[in-house]
């Protein structure tokens, strides 16, 4: 074991069968992010195409979160029960299979199940990348490795809407899954025969319980949190009235369930852990590095994903741009911070997290504030791109060391649940930071509206409270930055494996 430790730490750089691994991981990876990101746009069009309501095609994007919400907190038990070819291909299995449901899909009902179905895929194959890459890559280029990790995930949503754009623009929704299927059946059998498998299974017996109360607890929180939306809604007539309190009860019933699930959950949780049995493990939490990584990357994420969906909202409505100019403003920061992320990998490698860090929370926090004080209704768009730029370079320095930071604090044994407890996070602080802020925007436009501002003004206004928001949420960042430390650089003790 001695021997064999010295000899992957000393190699930095993986053998040919491993690399295959990674760059198919990465691959897939790829495809299935750009996949959930092509779907927003499509909306408006489903709506015409398949003669359904805008309540209804929202369904389309809330049944994918719900289902990332469910399936992700399982991988961890996932990953150590079965083989990484086994995992691989069901995933990949199943997001074929959902795209071709799609893309054959008579009407709303079928399409709406094939988005489950490629949930299920997408929601494993991110904490399959990350418990490999933790697994094969020695911790000196474990920085390295992440950074194309953040090609994956910074450059799939910059490419997805436009692609989306193109398609709609030429064929119809149906060829934004027919570009994608021939391209995930190739990945699928390409990994059927390279992939084999990484680290040992474990033969321990599935709960049942655990996975109802998860599926209730997370699915709750995240249905809860997509109701926010219409029980903020403001309007004057019995139908808009009945629509609110519908969606408040629904909100309140949603909450409830999910908070009392989660609780039994995270105690079944503790339980099963004394003898290695549970479904998500907690004891990765016992790592303090691990678990300030985990609280830096929710408040990013809460900040983060509802910032980057009211601002689209902000440009088109506010300031009368069109889809096609939003989507070209933001794409230049989104290219950074994927281009970035191997510079910035390789930074930590040598030079640890501080230096990553706190300068980009310094500019997260900076750009979110300067959001909140200059976009008004006369804001060029020049500047948008420069400030999106600068916020997406702040978002690159802080997401690599993150995650490498916070997995390579725990013993190998717990990769695989602290990749989902990270997916986990990231899902629902992502959901809670949109649902939030675009309720915010809604009610502060709709009061405005009624105050006698025009559309375009109240928009800006709804856009500014909701920036505000992002902006006081991500000042605890300024101080996890100076907290996190590199594993390797910890003192005895602080960074020792989860359950020791």
């Amino acid at each position: 074991m001695t021997s064999a430790t010295t000899t992957r730490t000393a190699a930095p750089l993986l053998g040919p069968a491993e690399s295959r691994i990674v760059w198919l991981l990465l691959a897939a990876a790829f495809v299935a992010i750009l996949n959930e990101t092509t779907m927003g746009v499509a909306i408006p069009h489903l709506i015409d195409d398949l003669g359904i309501t805008a309540l209804s095609a929202q369904w389309l994007t809330t049944a994918f979160m719900l289902t990332m919400a469910v399936v992700i907190p399982i991988t961890g038990f996932l990953l150590r029960r079965f083989t990484t070819r086994q995992v691989f291909i069901t995933a990949m299995s199943l997001f074929s299979l959902g795209t071709l449901i799609a893309l054959l899909a008579p009407g709303f009902s079928v399409l709406l199940v094939a988005r489950v179905v490629q949930a299920m895929g997408t929601a494993i194959m991110m904490p399959l990348l990350m418990t490999t890459l933790m697994t094969i890559v020695p911790p000196q280029s474990r920085g390295r490795m992440m950074g194309r990790v953040s090609i994956v995930m910074s450059l799939a949503p910059a490419i997805g809407p436009t692609l989306s754009g193109v398609l709609l623009e030429t064929l119809n929704w149906r060829w934004i899954f027919g570009i994608v299927l021939p391209i995930a059946l190739l990945a699928l059998g390409m990994g059927a025969r390279w992939i084999h498998n990484i680290g040992e299974s474990t033969r321990a017996p599935i709960d049942v319980l655990s996975i109802v109360l998860s599926a209730f607890g997370f699915g709750g929180i995240v249905y809860g949190l997509s109701q926010i939306g219409g029980a903020a809604a403001h309007g004057t007539t019995a139908a808009d009235s009945a629509a609110q309190s519908s969606s408040t009860v629904a909100l309140v019933v949603s909450f409830v369930v999910g908070l009392v699930a989660l609780g039994l959950f995270l105690w079944r949780q503790v339980r099963l852990q004394k003898a290695d049995d549970a479904l998500l493990d907690l004891r990765v939490f016992r790592d303090r590095n691990f678990s300030l990584a985990i609280g830096q990357m929710a408040l990013l994420s809460l900040a983060f994903f509802g910032t980057i969906t009211v601002l689209p909202l902000y440009m088109q409505r506010a300031l009368g741009h069109t889809a096609l100019e939003t989507g070209l403003a933001v794409l230049p920061g989104s290219l950074l911070m994927g281009l970035a992320g191997p510079f910035i990998g390789r930074i930590y490698d040598a030079r640890g997290t501080r230096v990553l860090l706190v300068p980009g929370a310094i500019l997260a926090v900076s750009v979110l504030w300067l959001f909140s004080a200059t976009f008004t209704i006369d804001t060029p768009l020049w500047f948008i791109v420069i400030a999106q730029v600068f916020l997406s370079l702040g978002l690159a320095l802080s997401f690599t060391p993150l995650f490498t930071a916070s997995l390579g604090s725990l013993q190998p044994r717990f990769y695989s649940y602290g990749s989902a407890v990270l997916g986990t996070v990231q899902q629902v602080a992502g959901a809670a930071g949109i649902a939030v802020m675009i309720a915010i925007m809604s009610a502060v436009s709709a009061s405005a509206q009624d105050g006698g501002a025009t559309e375009a003004v109240a928009e800006a206004q709804g856009a500014h409270s909701a920036f505000l928001l992002a902006a006081i949420i991500s000042l605890p960042l300024l101080i996890g930055a100076f907290l996190i430390k590199k594993p390797a650089d910890a003192p005895a003790g602080e960074g020792m494996p989860a359950g020791h």
